[in-house]
């Protein structure tokens, strides 16, 4: 279950990824990272800060309840309950007989 972060844990959070994109973008203004440096450097601030973002989101979001997990597999359960008669060539069903030949007509 995850846990809620409190306001300051946020903040400091916000702050580590604002001050990584600060030091990218001070190292790229002034030259000292060029080229594959340069670039290794934006990569690895953005992955922090999505990584943050990311981490942000998920210990605001809500746990889901029990009641609806119960109410989600029961939905579940209703969707696929007829699923082998939609399946012709499941396992253990019989294939359906060929049509037999027409009888003949009179001419």
């Amino acid at each position: 279950m995850l846990r809620i972060l409190d306001a300051a844990t946020r903040w400091r959070m916000v702050a580590v990824a604002l001050l990584l994109l600060a030091a990218d973008l001070v190292l790229d203004e002034t030259g000292v990272a060029t080229g594959l440096a340069g670039a290794a450097a934006s990569a690895a601030s953005a992955a922090l800060t999505l990584l943050a973002g990311l981490a942000l989101c998920a210990a605001v979001a809500a746990p889901a309840s029990a009641a609806g997990i119960r109410t989600a597999l029961r939905e579940r359960a209703r969707r696929t309950a007829f699923l082998p008669q939609r399946d012709p060539d499941a396992a253990g069903r019989p294939r359906p007989r060929a049509p037999g030949r027409r009888t003949a007509t009179a001419v």
